[in-house]
């Protein structure tokens, strides 16, 4: 390797991370990417980044490190740069990561979505978020549908999860259940995936998106970016979706790179309107008119269903809700607790009296997670105890708000239901006439 090469280390969380090296550093002479850090999934630390998928100029492969040992990092390997490479995190956050690899003696750099936004040959719709749990899948879903109803084809891209063997899950294509089983998915993969499958729809993912963009384009008259953790696009959008949560007003303007989705938007979709505050949603639509002036603001409920209602009234119930909205997404609760309220559960029975092992570890490092379950499962071990607590937990009844059966992958020996929830669009303008017009001038 020559000796001018700027020396980089990349902080990501197994997503962003390689999809900034594969855009940016991965043909580049005049960089040396030394190291990737870690943070935000469990168990993604003390693996390889292979060199099957690193390129010529790394045949070794590029080792994935604890970002807990960031100044160790720049001191030994003599760092030039750190590129910050994650996404679901306060403004606040990327600046304390600054002054630690500032004070360490690294600059510090955030890469543009122009620089690592893919063109595609084909129309791109990108939904993104301000924070992850605004609702963005639900939107995936009511996108995807109204595309579709135009006689369009329309194949799904979704945000990286690449949590197993990083060179077997370069390329996924995933077309049905079975699919699920072949890549062995986690509980995180299998709530994007299921919902999206089940309305016959293609869906792609991976870690080298150039490749997949290619083969996603082949299937597609319109490739649909369902972007994960409210990161920027990995593709350069032509109608660009950002879903807002007034059950967090403010945070649209706080977190990275939440606050650039609504700036970039060309539709902003302000959801939950049926369950939040009026004075917060009208904050919220202040602050996104102050971000994006020139985009359509969107109202839209939430609306939760359950398949029998009087099954839960009186009950003490335990709420299961999605993982990383309640632990990256920093909710207290979700639709689960919404639906136990409003169906007439006599108590929530908290469950962190009966956590196990890492479901433990969650909320010790989420205190904000209020007194509901995390459906954490990024592998056997952590499913296996989510299987333990919810076994243990003194209740009546369970309520299992994640977008995917839960029942389907582990033993839940109480009485259960599923808590589902779809995105319903209120007012004018309508989602759909911004669709329908888009659609006929984009991909007549």
């Amino acid at each position: 390797m020559a000796k001018n090469r700027l020396r980089i280390v990349i902080l990501g969380a197994a997503g962003r991370d390689f999809h900034n090296f594969n855009t940016t550093f991965r043909h580049d002479r005049s960089y040396e990417v030394v190291a990737f850090t870690a943070a935000q999934i469990p168990n993604i630390e003390g693996r390889i980044y292979p060199p099957e998928l690193a390129g010529p100029l790394y045949p070794q492969g590029i080792p994935i490190l604890p970002e807990d040992d960031l100044e160790a990092i720049i001191e030994r390997e003599k760092v030039d740069e750190a590129v910050f490479s994650y996404s679901d995190v306060s403004h606040e956050h990327v600046m304390h990561l600054a002054a630690r690899a500032v004070a360490a003696g690294a600059n510090y750099r955030l890469l543009g979505a122009r620089a690592t936004m893919l063109k595609s040959e084909k129309p791109v719709v990108a939904i993104t978020a301000a924070r992850t749990g605004s609702g963005k899948s639900q939107t995936t879903r009511y996108v995807t549908d109204v595309l579709r109803t135009l006689g369009k084809r329309v194949v799904v891209v979704r945000h990286p999860m690449p949590y197993g063997d990083l060179t077997a899950q370069a390329v996924q294509r995933f077309a049905n259940y079975k699919d699920l089983a072949r890549h062995d998915c986690t509980i995180e993969e299998r709530e994007e995936y299921e919902p999206l499958l089940n309305r016959g729809l293609v869906v792609y993912a991976g870690i080298d998106y150039e490749r997949i963009l290619r083969q996603a384009e082949a299937e597609a008259d319109i490739v649909l970016w369902d972007g994960g953790n409210n990161d920027l696009p990995f593709f350069k959008p032509d109608l660009h979706i950002t879903v807002v949560d007034p059950h967090r007003p403010g945070h649209e303007m706080h977190y990275w790179p939440g606050e650039a989705n609504v700036r970039m938007a060309d539709i902003i979709v302000i959801n939950k309107v049926d369950t939040a505050d009026l004075e917060a949603i009208i904050r919220v639509r202040e602050n996104v008119n102050r971000l994006a002036p020139a985009a359509h603001i969107v109202e839209a409920a939430s609306p939760i269903f359950v398949e029998n209602p009087l099954a839960i009234r009186g009950k003490r119930v335990l709420v299961v809700e999605d993982g990383p909205t309640l632990t990256h997404g920093e909710m207290a609760y979700g639709a689960g607790m919404v639906a136990a309220r409003r169906f007439g559960a006599a108590e929530i029975v908290d469950p962190r009296p009966f956590a196990v092992a890492s479901i433990a570890e969650t909320y010790r490092k989420h205190p904000s997670t209020g007194p509901v379950l995390p459906a954490m499962g990024y592998g056997e071990a952590q499913l296996r105890d989510l299987a333990a607590t919810i076994a243990a937990a003194e209740c009546d009844f369970v309520l299992v708000a994640t977008p995917i059966d839960l029942a389907r992958l582990i033993d839940i020996p109480h009485p259960n239901q599923r808590v589902r929830y779809e995105l319903q669009p209120i007012g004018q303008p309508s989602l759909d006439d911004l669709l329908r017009e888009w659609a006929v001038s984009a991909a007549p």
